[in-house]
């Protein structure tokens, strides 16, 4: 159980959301049923643009998009905004100084992670972190929305 509180207020989280639209997912998976794929899936549903960062995957079928998937963070072309992480917490270093050579501004690690030296090293660089959320749960407690949930667990 993580202890310690990433400290942000709802507003703070909200305004996340209502700002910033990019996010590189990593750790994204092909697989419908764990939440690597279907938060994501859920995000792009509310308007979101997704960026699938994925070693072992070149593309990720989400619904109807095929989306191109990076092999690491550093390898998106594009600027990020976001990146959300689904990574066990003894890997999150080396994503979280891949954010800051990104220039991202949130830097979301969810339900379950926690890494206290890559919390640090990115609010140093003036990143905003959050950690031990969910967001397709914050968001639909937020905005008042059903959360997205995969029929094999119903």
């Amino acid at each position: 159980m993580i202890e310690e509180k990433d400290g942000l207020s709802d507003e703070e989280i909200k305004s996340i959301f209502s700002k910033y639209k990019v996010i590189a997912v990593v750790g994204m998976s092909r697989d419908k049923e764990k939440p690597g794929h279907y938060v994501p899936k859920f995000l792009i549903k509310y308007g979101y643009k997704i960026i699938p960062v994925n070693p072992n995957a070149d593309e990720i079928v989400v619904g109807n998009l095929t989306l191109k998937s990076y092999k690491s963070l550093t390898d998106v072309q594009e600027d990020v905004d976001i990146v959300n992480v689904f990574r066990r917490s003894e890997d999150v270093p080396p994503v979280a100084e891949d954010a800051i050579r990104k220039g991202a501004k949130v830097f979301w690690m969810q339900e379950g992670i926690y890494n206290k030296e890559a919390v640090e090293k990115l609010r140093k660089a003036g990143i905003t972190v959050v950690w031990d959320r969910c967001m397709m749960k914050e968001y639909s407690r937020l905005f008042n929305v059903k959360p997205f949930v995969p029929t094999s667990k119903l």
